[in-house]
């Protein structure tokens, strides 16, 4: 029979694409293997993914996708406060489907390994009773790593929650001083049902096999000697972790351009000048108020910068559809009088969606407003464009700080403290990034880290070292 590899990511468009990267990897440095990826549907708004499931399977025929059983989620979602709380009950609800899937799989294949995403941890359950060797695959790089390992130890020392804790600094094993008010939005009250999810996944990432992740070690060196020195972890061994990134899409990010010709927006780049060009995208969950969408682009335009920029609708005021995927905007109504007029000749704004990989290794982009998702970051760097940093959800707030103050590969865009950012701010970031010596330096160092993801990826490289390790591992079948 066969050897597989089983992957199971969360719903989101962002873990998908990173787990079916994963899978491109294994079959090119190890054609033997099959692998197949898990797919458990949500009710609510994750990211487009049919669309690129579609071209992947097209594409990569050797990956094959098994859509899970609907399963019915028993929650009010006008109630519900956070979007995360329904993706590990979705995923606790589908654990007999993937009980069923694995026994399925492997009447024709030995499976190797059950790999999955950290919001998957309840299925860890069904990989040990299957005795199915279990391995986490980190879409995050290793600085979110390290305080997800030592966040059980922060738990257990404190009785308040980190939303209560007013001007307090987190101390992480080889991260800078974290602040409480930037850890990830669920995790910043205690008695929050997401919280209890984000505890359980950090307690149980020490009983996987391994962890592999998507980051290099020349990016993270400090993050990446803390957990390999057990400090994050210090009442349990900590497993073995595998840095085999930077891991990014090949291709266009969601498949969901439309037209299936070029984008306008490429074309539209094709026509600026070198490194002139501000890229503004936000990730596929990013929205903005319409008042903070005035205040982009009151400081796009003052900026006097050329820019392109990728626009949403704005959040839904109806909580019954908090969750569901917003309409296409309407841009004349959602932005300033005369705005689209006024920019027409130095900037483009597109609805919804742009081919954000290819976009970003254009030669005329030569800075990235980003939401510093994880892989926004790594194809930034990828790409050697410099980034403003602009968090809105997830673990993008404690990405912010390390890249800022520990990596320098960004600038800030410091919001007040409801989170709003004025004209003003954006003006002189978009400016700075663009014109001054601090945005300079950035992107020398953004240059330099590009380099260093290249090295890391080639034969003798540190990830592609670390990959090899893992697959050996597989192959010989001795890891439970």
């Amino acid at each position: 029979m066969e050897d597989s590899v089983v992957l199971y990511p969360s719903p989101g468009i962002g873990h998908l694409i990173s787990m079916v990267e994963l899978g491109k990897l294994i079959l090119k440095h190890d054609p033997s293997f099959s692998v197949k990826i898990l797919i458990a549907t949500p009710p609510y708004n994750a990211g487009s993914t049919a669309p690129y499931i579609k071209r992947v399977s097209t594409t990569t025929p050797s990956i094959t996708f098994h859509h899970l059983p609907t399963v019915s989620l028993p929650l009010d979602f006008s109630i519900s406060p956070n979007q995360e709380t329904l993706t590990f009950e979705l995923i606790h609800l589908n654990n007999p489907n993937v009980h069923q899937a694995l026994q399925t799989f492997s009447q024709t294949s030995n499976v190797r390994a059950l790999v999955l995403d950290f919001f998957c941890t309840a299925a860890l359950d069904v990989a040990t009773t299957l005795h199915v060797p279990s391995y986490y695959f980190f879409t995050s790089g290793a600085l979110a790593l390290a305080a997800f390992l030592y966040f059980p130890t922060i738990h257990h020392n404190t009785t308040k929650s980190f939303k209560d804790m007013d001007g307090t600094h987190l101390q992480f094993p080889g991260l800078p001083p974290i602040p409480a008010s930037d850890m990830i939005k669920p995790m910043l009250d205690r008695t929050d049902k997401a919280y209890e999810g984000f505890l359980n996944f950090s307690t149980d990432f020490p009983k996987a096999k391994g962890i592999i992740v998507n980051s290099f070690e020349s990016l993270e060196p400090r993050a990446i000697k803390a957990i390999s020195d057990g400090l994050c972890v210090p009442d349990y061994p900590t497993p073995p972790v595998y840095y085999i990134g930077p891991l990014i899409a090949d291709d266009d990010r969601t498949g969901a351009g439309g037209g299936g010709g070029r984008p306008e927006c490429l074309a539209w780049l094709d026509s600026q000048p070198s490194g002139s060009v501000v890229f503004l995208c936000f990730g596929s969950l990013g929205l903005f108020s319409v008042e903070q969408l005035k205040e982009i682009a009151v400081g796009l335009e003052k900026s006097e910068q050329r820019f392109l920029w990728v626009v949403r609708s704005p959040p839904t005021e109806d909580k019954s559809k908090r969750f569901l995927a917003p309409p296409e905007p309407d841009l004349e109504a959602l932005l300033p009088d005369g705005f689209l007029e006024r920019t027409r000749n130095r900037g483009l704004v597109v609805k919804t969606w742009a081919p954000q990989v290819a976009v970003l290794n254009h030669e005329s982009v030569g800075g990235f407003v980003t939401h510093c998702g994880w892989n926004s970051v790594l194809e930034a760097i990828c790409a050697g464009v410099p980034m403003v940093a602009w968090p809105l959800y997830a673990e993008q707030r404690l990405n912010r700080v390390v890249l800022v103050e520990e990596m320098k590969l960004t600038l800030s865009m410091d919001e007040s403290e409801e989170g709003f950012v004025s004209w003003d701010v954006v003006e002189k970031r978009v400016r700075g990034l663009m014109e001054s010596k601090e945005g300079e330096m950035v992107r020398e160092r953004v240059i330099a880290m590009k380099d260093g993801a290249e090295a890391a990826m080639r034969e003798g490289g540190s990830s592609r070292i670390a990959l090899t390790k893992v697959l050996n591992i597989w192959k010989r079948g001795c890891n439970y």
